[in-house]
């Protein structure tokens, strides 16, 4: 398939989610623009992520740091970029110098990962990052994030002792099918009002990061102000072959 035809395909598609993310918000009582949508673009080429830029969309998001410091520079410094998923140590840096547009983090899973990113965001003058404690709703062991019953304790370290992040809410992964229950929104619905009432803040100023390609729509109906939706929207991933 041509290019240019692959990524026609790819904005129709975008075109198509937003669509029903908006539908999906309205259902759920709010307006479209309470919703995000983080266009996941792992493993897909700068050109088909311009594509959908130029469709008039702004937020991306990448799992690897070697993807996203390799795609940032290529493309507009508008965009307002998500990094999802572990984030290793020694990456930490490489990760923050190399994408000065990062919006966002969205997988601090324990105060260390968070003392580190509060420490190199300072380091390199950066404004504060915006964070999201990833929480583990479903109890699996393959699964990063903190038990639901730590999320305060965690949240209240990022507020109150990480003064180069700000604290913006709460995010989860899904069953490794990449389907969720309503158990596991439930959860995480649950672990914001908790939150909110630990640090004082209104709910409407903690994020809900759930949902992603199979479950967006039942996410947002749930309450997600934040769906991470990759294939949906650009194919499937491609992965290298190996030998």
């Amino acid at each position: 398939m041509a290019t240019s035809s692959v990524a026609g395909d790819a904005v129709m598609a975008f075109r198509s989610v937003l669509t029903r993310v908006q539908q999906a918000a309205e259902r759920s009582g709010r307006a479209a623009e309470q919703v995000r949508l983080v266009a996941v673009s792992k493993t897909k080429p700068v050109s088909l992520i311009r594509q959908v830029y130029e469709a008039g969309h702004r937020s991306f998001g990448e799992n690897y740091v070697q993807e996203i410091i390799e795609k940032a520079p290529q493309l507009p410094e508008d965009i307002q970029w998500h990094f999802i998923g572990n984030l290793q140590s020694n990456k930490v840096k490489a990760l923050l110098a190399g994408v000065p547009n990062l919006d966002t983090f969205e997988s601090v899973d324990d105060q260390k990962i968070a003392n580190l990113l509060d420490r190199v965001v300072a380091n390199l003058g950066r404004k504060p990052l915006k964070v999201l404690v990833q929480v583990n709703t479903s109890g699996e062991e393959s699964k990063s994030g903190v038990d639901p019953a730590g999320c305060v304790e965690l949240a209240k370290h990022v507020k109150l002792d990480c003064p180069n992040l700000v604290f913006s809410g709460l995010m989860t992964i899904g069953m490794l099918d990449y389907s969720s229950t309503p158990e596991n929104f439930k959860t995480l619905v649950n672990c914001r009002t908790e939150v909110c009432k630990a640090l004082g803040i209104p709910e409407e100023q903690c994020e809900l990061s759930m949902g992603m390609s199979n479950d967006f729509e039942q996410a947002i109906e749930a309450g997600s102000t934040n769906v991470r939706i990759g294939s949906t929207i650009f194919g499937a991933r491609e992965y290298p072959k190996k030998a």
